[in-house]
């Protein structure tokens, strides 16, 4: 392991970080700077990407631990540095609760710490008055406006999102605790409220009209993460140390780094911003890994893709307004806005003129991660045993081009998919059931990190699957309801092949006809 820095995985305070000397990415002024832009601000951010480090970024600076702050470029900005009392809550604590009244209750335990610098009352009963009070007795006490921060405001309502019986209840409970917000304005100097969805996702803020939502605002897409800039001066150092262990050049592990970690923007203006964890466990470890999904894909995300029926063969390039991607849940009618608030998708492009963007999968981690997370649900096998297992020898064979070997492990695979039910269901509702296959193909593919697309546009109309290998592209016409030697005809006739051409590689062409009665390969040809 690289024992020359210390790299603060897990490590999601400000004050132990700098005392005990971990490595840091300074953000500093950009903290200093949206402190005096508005008094009320949210930021969205997915999970494990420094939230918490900047809340307590936050409370530090509020505090006036001035010491904490040297060397940094915020001590050319700042030159009060005023103490104010500051009340921080992370509600990460409070989230799988069973019912409302045990959310209630550990709201309530939440503030009893705060209480016991501020003082509490018997006559506040329920979370929302306690809050209230605090904020009151802070004011009082000190004679100052009061920091208010809340980290993972959202966390205890994404488990309940389409459970129609706790929502209802649980929404009310955070309704309550979060009014005092607007009634303590004037006793308010600042509140920064941080979650992963959109602040007006559940519509527990209604009664905060001057909430600034700097979630996608350009000034502040680097707050959180680390911009190509500082990766590439602040952790030259970790770089080269990464490249000896792995016995190769400093550009080409850079290069590699940027694959896997790199490739989220949070705005049309943003800069390409680096998962923070993933790329400190790396360094820490030594090790290029998929660390994000230590904790598996959660479970309310899939439970959102299942309830709006995501098509995850569109997940590589989807074209949408900000409004599309950006919405409440109210409005929502697909998963878009939390794939990409969760961070599964992210700004790959913005068109000013027609003011859309296009969204798509990240890097290499979240690929990978993502799809073996998905894989359970869409086909019923283990994410693992399939990479290990099938993938790992069809994407072999087809590196060798023998794409025979290639379909006759198609073949043997298909034909032991178990088929989970809530496939079988959704099999009943597509009209083409070529989709079946599209979403198998691009699971397989997305797992071992080949570029795959399904229904690729061109002149003569959509390719079902393209396959791009180093050496080789494969155009793959896909047909249920055909012969193999339709699907080759089409491929021919639509001059499918052609914009593959003249990049250098051998263009493979195969037309496959699967059997509907037992669920795989029949025949194939290969042009």
């Amino acid at each position: 392991m690289n024992t020359t820095r210390k790299y603060p995985v897990g490590i999601q305070t400000f004050s132990r970080l700098r005392e005990e000397g971990y490595l840091y990415i300074d953000k500093t002024d950009l903290v200093w700077k949206m402190t005096k832009e508005s008094p009320f601000v949210f930021l969205s951010r997915p999970r494990r990407f420094g939230k918490s480090l900047l809340t307590t970024t936050l409370e530090a600076y509020f505090k006036g631990q001035k010491e904490l702050f040297e060397g940094l470029k915020i001590m050319d900005l700042e030159t009060e540095w005023e103490q104010y009392p500051v009340i921080h809550v992370d509600l990460s604590t409070a989230k799988n609760k069973p019912s409302s009244e045990e959310l209630q209750r550990s709201l309530s335990l939440l503030l009893e710490p705060i209480e016991e610098t501020f003082g509490s009352k018997e006559s506040e009963k329920t979370p929302g008055e306690k809050f209230q009070g605090l904020i009151r007795r802070a004011y009082q006490k000190t004679g100052k406006q009061v920091a208010v921060i809340i980290d993972e405001y959202d966390a205890p309502l994404l488990d309940v999102l389409h459970e129609e019986s706790l929502l209802p209840e649980f929404r009310r409970v955070m309704q309550e605790f979060y009014q005092p917000l607007k009634a303590s304005e004037a006793m308010i100097r600042f509140c920064f409220i941080t979650g992963i969805t959109k602040f007006s996702q559940l519509s527990i803020f209604s009664t905060i009209n001057n909430l600034t939502n700097v979630s996608m605002d350009a000034k502040y897409a680097a707050i959180c993460g680390i911009t190509e800039e500082e990766f590439a001066t602040q952790m030259a150092p970790d770089i080269a140390t990464l490249a000896e262990t792995y016995e190769c050049p400093p550009e080409e592990m850079h290069a590699k780094l940027k694959r896997q970690y790199d490739g989220y923007r949070f705005s049309e203006k943003s800069p390409d911003v680096y998962n923070p964890f993933s790329l400190l466990k790396c360094f820490l470890q030594q090790k290029v890994a998929n660390y994000w999904f230590d904790s598996g894909t959660p479970t309310f995300l899939i439970r959102q893709m299942q309830h709006f029926r995501t098509d995850i063969t569109t997940l590589e390039h989807i074209e949408a307004s900000a409004t599309a991607f950006d919405r409440p849940s109210e409005a929502m009618n697909t998963a878009l806005p939390l794939l990409y608030q969760t961070g599964y998708l992210t700004i790959k492009d913005y068109d000013r003129e027609s003011n859309s963007y296009i969204l798509a999968i990240p890097n290499n981690e979240v690929r990978t991660g993502f799809i073996d997370g998905l894989t359970p649900t869409y086909i019923g096998l283990d994410g693992s045993y399939v990479q290990d297992g099938f993938a790992l020898k069809f994407w072999r064979a087809l590196k060798k081009n023998d794409l025979d070997t290639a379909m006759q492990e198609m073949k043997a695979f298909l034909a032991g998919i178990p088929y989970v039910e809530g496939f079988k269901e959704k099999l009943k509702d597509v009209k083409n059931y070529e989709g079946f296959y599209e979403y198998t193909f691009w699971l397989i593919f997305n797992m071992l990190n080949v570029y795959a697309r399904t229904q690729v546009k061109c002149a003569g109309g959509r390719i079902d699957f393209v396959v791009q290998m180093p050496d080789t592209t494969y155009v793959f016409e896909l047909k249920v309801n055909g012969t193999a030697q339709e699907a080759l005809d089409q491929i021919n006739s639509n001059n499918y092949a052609l914009p593959y051409q003249t990049e250098g590689r051998q263009v493979v062409k195969v037309g496959v006809a699967f059997d509907r009665e037992t669920m795989t390969v029949g025949k194939y040809l290969v042009d």
